[in-house]
């Protein structure tokens, strides 16, 4: 897609952060939406902020990790806007833990939306872009797509299965030669409020001196606005990016990545440590 000027965009997590920054960048450029959040109230506020621009949207409620709501939300965007051109797999949550002491159901809560809902987006909407003749496929993963953490196995385990899903999803779109193609976006620290909306063990709480403290680290690191990240990933697909790295610290991850494993998980080992001593 080299154009957004009357196109059709659907995307998820539209209620707050990078969804909403994107839905008021796209609705600047000309683009139709077709909007999605489980938080009702967020999602009203971004269609406010997207009105005036002379472009049609449309909202839902929806909860990603609902298949069949997902599917029917698909069949209802493109009934409403008459074909779908972008999609934005956005919506996600966070998950502090240790293996040891995370219970199943928090990891399968973090599975069903972090993995599951970006499965659920691509396969539901596949179809429609294809019809559509031009489309984009847009997929959030996330800098932890790139090296694990410790405390944040379930988050890791669910951004590099979005990495890989989508990698082969890219692949597989230019062997047959499709109009279609996709991108897999790897964000850094992002100033959303996915950290003060997260769940976290108490020992992992403890570990960073109170939930609190924790929320206040997060935002003092995240160094990107979701008004900048939306423009980078609007230029990814404008590019047609196989990959996009968002905000510097993203690049540093990656270059964390190409380290020897032993290295860099050393590293991360010794920080931890050197932290849990100082509290």
């Amino acid at each position: 897609m080299k154009e957004f000027n009357g196109r059709i965009a659907a995307i998820t997590g539209a209620g707050s952060g990078i969804g909403r920054a994107l839905a008021n960048d796209l609705a600047r450029r000309g683009a139709h939406l077709a909007l999605s959040d489980i938080n009702e109230v967020g999602l009203s506020e971004t269609v406010a902020q997207c009105e005036g621009f002379g472009v049609k949207i449309t909202s839902q409620r929806l909860d990603v990790a609902d298949r069949d709501a997902v599917y029917a939300w698909a069949d209802c965007v493109v009934e409403d806007h008459g074909q779908v051109n972008l999609v934005v797999n956005n919506a996600g949550v966070a998950l502090g833990a240790n293996i040891e002491t995370m219970t199943y159901e928090d990891f399968e809560w973090l599975m069903s939306i972090n993995f599951w809902g970006v499965v659920y987006g691509t396969k539901a909407f596949l179809p429609h872009l294809k019809a559509a003749n031009e489309g984009h496929i847009v997929n959030l993963s996330s800098v932890f797509g790139l090296i694990s953490i410790p405390s944040q196995s379930a988050y890791n385990a669910a951004k590099f299965a979005v990495r890989g899903f989508t990698d082969a999803l890219r692949m597989e779109l230019e062997i047959e030669g499709s109009t279609v193609s996709c991108t897999t976006i790897h964000p850094g620290g992002i100033k959303t409020n996915i950290a003060r909306n997260s769940r976290m063990d108490p020992s992992i709480a403890a570990l960073a001196g109170g939930e609190e403290k924790a929320h206040n680290d997060f935002d003092k690191v995240a160094i990107t606005s979701p008004k900048k990240a939306a423009r980078q990933i609007l230029a990814a697909v404008e590019r047609d990016r196989r990959r996009a790295l968002i905000g510097p610290d993203a690049k540093v991850f990656d270059l964390m990545s190409r380290l020897p494993a032993s290295l860099y998980q050393s590293l991360l080992v010794k920080g931890a440590r050197r932290r849990s001593n100082q509290l």
